[in-house]
C-alpha cells in the first residue's frame, strides 16, 4: 500500500472520531447553556410572581370576596404566562395555570432556590420552588415555577443530528483532501525512490544523484543512501581484494611449495627404493628432508601472515611499546642463535600506535635476516648484529618519529638488487629463507604508516635497514586516535608495484607515506 494511501485512509478513519469528539463536547456546551439560560427565565418568572402570590394567600387567608381574590389570582397569573404557576399553601392549592406536571407528579420535598428536573407522564420538566411569606397565619406558602424540557431535548437532539451528519461527510472528504496532499507531498521521495531503484551496484558504478528537496526526511534518506552504497562499494572492495589475496596465495602457495615437495619425494623414493644406502648417505638424505620441510612450514607460515596483512583492520591497532617488542625479538633470536652477538640500544617508553603483532614480525624478519647474511648460518661463527632505536622530531609541530636500524656484518646489497628485494620470493640462490620475509617487512611498515630503506653500513663493511614509523614520546598514544590504513592492500599479489619510495622523508605521527613507503636498498633474508 502506497504511503500516500495510508495517510488518506489513517485522516479518513481519524477526522471523524475528531468530530465526534468535538461535536459531544459542543452538546455538553450546548445543553449547559440551554439549561442556564432556562433556569434563568424560572428565576425571573418568580420573581415578577411572589409579590403578587403574597397578595393571594393574604386574601385567601383573610377571607376576602371572592371579586378581590380573583383579581389577585389574574394579576399573580399574568407575569408569568409562559411557564407554569402552582401557589401551594398548607391548605392546599391555591392556584394554578399555565403548563405543568399533573398535581400527582413528585415534586421536590423541601422547596430550594435552584431549579431541578423532575419527570413527569414520560416528560422532564425544570421546576423552581419559591416559599412565600404572607406575614401572619395562615398566609405562608409556595410558589412553584415549571417549564417543559421538550425544547432543549429537541435543540440538543438536533445538534447531534448535525454532529452525525458532519463526521459522515468528513470522512471520505478528508481522506480525498489527505491523499491528495499525501500524493503532493510524497513526490520527492517517489523521485527518490525511482532513482534509487535504477542502480546496480552489481554491474554499473552509477551512483545516487540527489538534489536538496528542502524536506528533511527525503534529504536525510538520501544522506543514508549514499552511505549505505559507499559502505557497499567499500565492502565489495574488499571482497574482491580477498578473493585475489585468496587466488593470489593458492597460486603462489602451488608454484612455490611444488619445489621443496618434489624435493621431499625424490628424497622419500631413495630411502624407500635403497634400503641397503650406506650410514653416511642416509643421514645426508634426512638432512635434506629437514632441510626442505623446515623451508616447506616456514613458507607456509610467511603466506598465512603476509595474507593475515592484507587483511587487517584498523580496529586491531592499539598503543605498542616498541623497545619491549624489540628486547623480546632480540631474546628470542638469543635462544635461537646462542652464539650469536646481538647488541640492543633503546629509548624507553617509545610508543607507537600500532599492531603488535605485525610490528613484532617487523624485527623478528629483519634480526633474522641481518643474522643469516652476517655470517649466522649454521655450521658458521656466530653472526653480529647490532640493533638501535632512538627517537627524532620531524617538522614544526614538534611530531615524533621512531627510527630503528638493524645492521649487520655481512656482503651488504648492491644498488641493482635493491628494487628486487621486496618482491615475493625474490631470494638469493643460497638463501635458507621463503624470500617473502622481506615481503613481509615491507607491508607491515607500510600498514603502520612508516618507511623503510636499505643503506651501506656506516663504519664498516654490511648493511643497514633504517625503519621510521610515526610515534609518540609524551605518553601513551590516545586509543580513540584514527588509524589511516592504505587504501590498496595486495602485498601478497603485487607487492612490487608499491615499493618503489627511496630515500624520502617520513610524515608526521598518523599521516601514513604516500604509496607503500618502501624504500628499498636490502639484500633478501634468510627468513
Amino acid at each position: 500500500m502506497r504511503l500516500s494511501t495510508r495517510i488518506a485512509i489513517a485522516v479518513g478513519l481519524t477526522t471523524p472520531l475528531l468530530v465526534l469528539a468535538a461535536g459531544w463536547l459542543l452538546v455538553r456546551l450546548v445543553a449547559d447553556d440551554l439549561q442556564t439560560r432556562e433556569d434563568a427565565r424560572l428565576r425571573e418568572r418568580a420573581a415578577v410572581a411572589a409579590p403578587d402570590a403574597r397578595r393571594l394567600l393574604r386574601a385567601t387567608a383573610a377571607d376576602r370576596p371572592a371579586a378581590v381574590e380573583q383579581a389577585r389570582e389574574r394579576q399573580m397569573l399574568t407575569s408569568g404566562l409562559d411557564v407554569g404557576l402552582r401557589l401551594v399553601s398548607p391548605d392546599g392549592t391555591v392556584s394554578s395555570a399555565g403548563p405543568q406536571p399533573g398535581a400527582d407528579a413528585p415534586l421536590p420535598v423541601q422547596a430550594a432556590p435552584v431549579p431541578r428536573t423532575v419527570r413527569a407522564g414520560g416528560e422532564n420538566w425544570r421546576v423552581l420552588s419559591t416559599p412565600i411569606k404572607g406575614g401572619r397565619a395562615g398566609a405562608d406558602g409556595t410558589l412553584w415555577v415549571f417549564s417543559p424540557d421538550a425544547a432543549s431535548r429537541a435543540q440538543i437532539a438536533l445538534v447531534r443530528s448535525r454532529v452525525r451528519r458532519v463526521a459522515l461527510l468528513a470522512a471520505p472528504v478528508s481522506g480525498l483532501l489527505a491523499w491528495a496532499v499525501a500524493t503532493r507531498v510524497s513526490r520527492p521521495l517517489r523521485l527518490l525512490q525511482r532513482r534509487t531503484s535504477g542502480l546496480d551496484p552489481r554491474c554499473s558504478a552509477t551512483r545516487l544523484d540527489h538534489t536538496p528537496t528542502g524536506i528533511a526526511e527525503v534529504d536525510d534518506l538520501a544522506r543514508t543512501l549514499r552511505t549505505v552504497l559507499s559502505r557497499y562499494d567499500e565492502q565489495a572492495a574488499r571482497t574482491a581484494e580477498a578473493l585475489a589475496t585468496a587466488r593470489s596465495f593458492s597460486a603462489a602457495a602451488s608454484h612455490e611449495l611444488r619445489t621443496p615437495l618434489m624435493s621431499m619425494q625424490t628424497n622419500l623414493e631413495i630411502l624407500t627404493a635403497h634400503p641397503e644406502l650406506a650410514a653416511d648417505d642416509r643421514g645426508q638424505v634426512l638432512h635434506d628432508l629437514r632441510h626442505e620441510h623446515a623451508r616447506l612450514l616456514g613458507l607456509i607460515v610467511m603466506l598465512r601472515e603476509l595474507g593475515r596483512g592484507d587483511l587487517i583492520e584498523a580496529e586491531a591497532f592499539g598503543p605498542v611499546d616498541l623497545v619491549d617488542v624489540l628486547e623480546a625479538s632480540a631474546a628470542d633470536l638469543r635462544r635461537r642463535h646462542p652464539r650469536a652477538r646481538i647488541e640492543v640500544t633503546g629509548v624507553p617508553g617509545l610508543y607507537v600506535r600500532g599492531w603488535e603483532p605485525g610490528l613484532r614480525i617487523v624485527l623478528d624478519n629483519l634480526l633474522t635476516n641481518a643474522l643469516v647474511h652476517g655470517g649466522g648460518r649454521e655450521g658458521e661463527s656466530g653472526g653480529s648484529v647490532e640493533v638501535a632505536l632512538r627517537v627524532e622530531r620531524v617538522g614544526e609541530s614538534g611530531g615524533a618519529v621512531a627510527v630503528l636500524t638493524v645492521d649487520d656484518r655481512g656482503p651488504g646489497v648492491p644498488d641493482r638488487l635493491r628494487d628486487k628485494i621486496f618482491e615475493r620470493f625474490h631470494r638469493r640462490p643460497d638463501s635458507p629463507g621463503s624470500g617473502l620475509g622481506l615481503t613481509l617487512v615491507a607491508q607491515q611498515v607500510a600498514l603502520h604508516g612508516g618507511r623503510i630503506r636499505v643503506l651501506d653500513r656506516p663504519d664498516g663493511p654490511g648493511a643497514r635497514f633504517e625503519v621510521r614509523v610515526p610515534a609518540q614520546v609524551d605518553g601513551v598514544p590516545d586509543a580513540a586516535t584514527e588509524v589511516t590504513l592504505p587504501p590498496h592492500r595486495d602485498w601478497l599479489i603485487a607487492t612490487a608495484e608499491r615499493s618503489r619510495v627511496s630515500g624520502a622523508e617520513v610524515p608526521g605521527p598518523g599521516v601514513p607515506g604516500p604509496g607503500a613507503s618502501v624504500p628499498h636498498d636490502f639484500h633478501k633474508d634468510g627468513s
